[in-house]
């Protein structure tokens, strides 16, 4: 005879909290404070004036303002930020801004002309990484004090030191890095035997933007809090977190949970997979810059113009874009951004291993050659040079990967010290071909004393006095119909001249985010605003 099971109410209320506690509890992230899942691994340091690589630029750009801002949807225009106007004189030589009167920094100082002078003159002084934007237009630590000027508090006047179109000068003070202000009696306080406080601000800040450096843990987060002595509109999340994530698989699971609200750093495959889940959105946008295969002219191989034509035909191309860097790039193997001033068409280079093997062979390599090949262990360099690892041995070309760090890798290439390196860089920042050029292939200073580390042209140790001259004259050139050809010009001879650096792909950037985070516009100068950021909760 059955019996039915007889519960007590008590025993039955203890059976429904037991139910209830083993049911999954789906994570959710505080609503006043917004969780961001990226790589940390090329954050060296946040000082302004040092910084290398897109990832800290997403940081600071949460923490210092500068004069003018790149427009996130419109990649031609130049918004006001701390410059509420500007004019450029009939003559050219001269940028005067007015600054807007009701900003301060985080300290409570108000902005001035000063703060905004004394920022320019410490970059060019410090000589780090970011003053290569303004040293190739001509300034230097030597005639700061004449370009650089503040007849009143609320006025910056800027003398162009050599003739340059002034448009692009007004752009480039819209990057992060070049362009930051920071408050400059803050600074001070801690300075240290004359560094002007470049110890303090790696791990400080000392800015007038929406949030502060709370705490910088190398390789495991970064936090920010709001600054509610900010001028403009006060963001709507008292915190931002920004986690150390360096596993794709990581982000894509803890952004399904609900651990994280956004992540940057997501493979293609993490990203396909996300397209379907409704309580996520991918938002893919143009980017900045190329990936492209490098090649150190300090390695006699590399020096002979066929071996590095013969690289140009052992890249697949379509196959990387296709399969390796769908979200991450798109076909590109020009020194010119697709939709900029006179960008030519792709020149159509193919994987050809027949073609390469026969470059070698009149190289006087008819066997190939061993050699290394250096990639960061971040998504999605690792998975490029596998593929390139696989058709350079097609040609006979062994190359052993060797992955790390940001610091160890583009150290590497910026100590000029390595043989190959798949890498991602060449400008782009600013909506100008010239951007692109001076990135990728401009060297006037080819002398290891030099240290122009910010110009990837120096850093392959490839030095064209004609490219040099055909890309200054371009970037002065008044009639915009003889500056479109002489854009394409440059293309062309950039092709034949077969360059230490091989684009294959032009960036373009996308990230997964929880579908209930709303006013997120990715920049394509990286310098995204999360300020904007609010959650529909």
């Amino acid at each position: 005879m059955l019996m039915k099971p007889f519960l007590t109410p008590l025993f039955a209320s203890i059976l429904v909290g037991a139910t209830m506690l083993i049911q999954p509890v789906k994570a959710e992230t505080p609503p006043n404070m917004l969780v961001v899942g990226f790589s940390m691994t090329n954050i060296l340091t946040l000082d302004p004036a040092a910084i290398t690589g897109k990832e800290t630029v997403q940081v600071l750009t949460n923490i210092y303002d500068n004069l003018v801002a790149l427009d996130a949807v419109n990649r031609s225009q130049v918004d006001p930020q701390l410059a509420e106007s500007w004019t450029v004189s009939d003559d050219n030589t001269t940028i005067t801004f007015k600054l807007r009167s009701d900003a301060t920094f985080a300290s409570g100082n108000p902005v001035t002309s000063e703060d905004v002078i004394w920022s320019f003159k410490r970059l060019m002084k410090l000589n780090l990484a970011q003053a290569s934007f303004l040293k190739t237009h001509g300034f230097t630590a030597a005639n700061a004090d004449a370009s650089f000027t503040a007849p009143d508090p609320h006025t910056v006047v800027i003398t162009l030191p050599k003739k340059v179109d002034p448009q692009i000068i007004i752009q480039t003070l819209g990057i992060v890095g070049p362009g930051s202000v920071l408050d400059s009696k803050t600074v001070m306080e801690h300075d240290k035997g004359g560094d002007l406080g470049a110890a303090w601000l790696t791990n400080n800040s000392a800015g007038s933007g929406p949030f502060t450096l709370a705490q910088w843990q190398s390789n495991e987060r970064v936090t920010l809090e709001r600054n509610d002595k900010y001028w403009g509109e006060k963001p709507a999340m008292r915190r931002i977190m920004m986690r150390h994530l360096a596993e794709s698989q990581s982000q894509r699971l803890m952004l399904e949970k609900g651990d994280i609200d956004l992540a940057y750093s997501l493979s293609a495959a993490d990203l396909k997979a996300l397209e379907n889940n409704k309580d996520v959105t991918v938002q893919t946008n143009g980017g900045s810059g190329f990936y492209y295969l490098a090649v150190s002219m300090k390695d006699e191989k590399f020096q002979n113009p066929k071996v590095r034509e013969a690289l140009r035909y052992l890249i697949d191309y379509q196959g990387l874009n296709e399969s390796v860097l769908p979200y991450f790039g798109k076909l590109r193997d020009r020194p010119i951004a697709t939709g900029v001033l006179g960008a030519l068409p792709n020149a159509g280079y193919k994987l050809d291993v027949a073609k390469a093997k026969a470059l070698l062979t009149e190289a006087g390599y008819p066997d190939g050659f061993s050699t290394t090949l250096r990639a960061i262990s971040d998504v999605p360099f690792m998975n490029v040079a596998t593929a390139i690892q696989a058709t350079l041995a097609q040609g006979g070309i062994k190359a052993e990967i060797i992955t790390g760090s940001g610091d160890q890798i583009y150290g590497a290439m910026r100590e000029r010290k390595y043989e190959l390196l798949v890498g991602r860089g060449g400008g782009g920042q600013l909506p100008h071909p010239d951007s692109n050029l001076r990135a990728i292939v401009y060297n006037p200073d080819n002398s290891d004393q030099a240290k122009l580390t910010n110009f990837q042209g120096w850093r392959t140790s490839f030095y064209d006095e004609k490219i040099n001259k055909m890309i200054d004259a371009a970037l002065v050139e008044t009639n915009r119909e003889k500056q479109t050809k002489d854009y394409q010009d440059i293309q062309v001879y950039y092709a034949d001249m077969v360059p230490a650096i091989q684009p294959f792909s032009e960036v373009v950037d996308s990230v997964g985010y929880r579908a209930d985070i709303k006013g997120l516009q990715l920049n394509p100068s990286w310098s995204t605003q999360l300020r904007t950021v609010t959650k529909d909760r």
